[in-house]
């Protein structure tokens, strides 16, 4: 497994992902056994309903506004902001505006 983009080079999270309309778009960036990062674009309206992951999960809003349910607990981020999302434990997203994320999965 290897990283998906050019390791040593300065690149732009938000700007490496595009919106597409009525759609969730998505972008491996580095995919290891010990985890991956993977960067979304989700248009206004759209989601992932809930579900849950085996390991913990670092979220990143690189743009925009979502919510985020874990474990029936309802969280607004935007922009900047950053959540946790517990292994094993039911969550979901929704963009109440269309927003980017980075999603990093630690595996254990």
């Amino acid at each position: 497994m290897s990283n998906l983009i050019d390791v040593s080079k300065i690149f732009n999270a938000a700007e490496s992902v595009d919106y597409a309309e009525g759609a969730v778009v998505s972008k491996t960036i580095v995919k290891k056994q010990s985890g991956n990062m993977t960067l979304f674009a989700f248009d206004a309206g759209e989601g992932l309903s809930e579900h849950t992951a085996p390991f913990d999960a670092v979220v990143q809003i690189l743009d925009g506004k979502a919510e985020i349910t874990i474990g029936g607990n309802s969280f607004i981020l935007q922009t900047n902001q950053c959540i946790i999302m517990p292994a094993t434990v039911p969550h979901a997203l929704k963009a109440i505006e269309r927003f980017k994320m980075m999603l990093t999965m630690i595996k254990s």
